[in-house]
């Protein structure tokens, strides 16, 4: 008896600082802002409430379901553009360099730009899809074009550009270490069998990096759906994002609930993406075993 308490006394102190972290900085943070999604505004005040006017102007309001409909928009055209991307670039890495050297160097320089600031990464494209970027500056010495044009900057197409440059290496990493971890036997036994390349391909490596490109997918999803820095320096009027409109609301317009009332139901997305995702990657999994 006095070792089982001995035992569960220091399972208590083992998890007491983490569950303790969890709990002050995770799950009360979360818990104050669902509530104050319920608060009423009463300028300059917030009075605690209990009302659903907040989440029901979120639908009711043309402005706010825009944003959010744009948003899921852009998050689902970088997630595409990135998997149409890293997936190639994964599979060349593991299946067509031969040298461990050149794989090495390869792999580093994708995962090298997230060693710089972000905003760099960002305000780089601005830099090269602006009116005397790089691009127009291409354009102007080919003879394409007479002068520079603005239609490369501030609009979706430059935000999807830029988000998907920034998050591609969330997209490459769980690709890359699923498909270095295809057991090689496996593709040679398709092939002693005398299944040509792309059925090999189908049949027997792209089942076996699914649950890479599902934890891919699933993170430049959800890094793209917070991102509120590429739609201010690359997106233009119509590039509003919901981070922006988060920003908006608890900055300039001074209205948390409604703030707090957006936010909540950003967190519902994710969540539902994550379960999703979760239940995906449970479904596609092959048990190797």
């Amino acid at each position: 008896m006095i070792v089982t308490r001995r035992n569960l006394a220091g399972f208590a102190a083992l998890f007491s600082i983490p569950l303790g972290w969890a709990l002050i900085f995770l799950i009360i943070p979360y818990a104050v802002m669902i509530a104050v999604g319920f608060w009423t505004r009463q300028f300059p005040l917030f009075v605690p409430d209990f009302q659903w006017g907040n989440f029901a102007q979120l639908f009711n309001d043309q402005q706010y379901t825009t944003v959010i409909l744009r948003t899921l928009k852009i998050a689902l055209l970088v997630t595409l553009g990135a998997t149409l991307l890293g997936y190639p670039l994964a599979y060349y890495l593991v299946f067509t360099v031969k040298s461990q050297k050149w794989r090495n160097l390869l792999y580093m320089s994708v995962i090298v730009p997230l060693w710089v600031s972000y905003l760099l990464r960002a305000y780089t494209w601005k830099i090269i899809l602006g009116t005397n970027g790089a691009l127009n500056s291409l354009l102007l010495s080919l003879g394409l074009i007479d002068q520079p044009l603005s239609l490369f900057l501030y609009n979706q197409a430059a935000m999807v550009i830029t988000l998907v440059y920034i998050f591609i290496p969330f997209m490459v990493m769980p690709l890359f270490t699923v498909l270095d971890n295809v057991p090689k036997a496996f593709i040679e036994a398709s092939e002693d069998l005398g299944v040509g390349p792309f059925m090999t391909f189908w049949r027997v490596i792209f089942p076996l990096s699914l649950g890479g490109l599902i934890a891919g997918a699933t993170m430049t999803f959800c890094l793209s759906f917070g991102d509120f820095v590429a739609p201010v320096l690359v997106g233009g009027p119509d590039g509003t994002m919901v981070a922006n409109l988060l920003q908006s609301q608890f900055g300039a317009a001074l209205n948390w609930p409604l703030g707090s009332a957006l936010a909540t139901l950003v967190l519902i997305l994710v969540l539902v993406v994550l379960t999703l995702s979760s239940r995906f990657d449970r479904t596609g999994h092959i048990d190797m075993n």
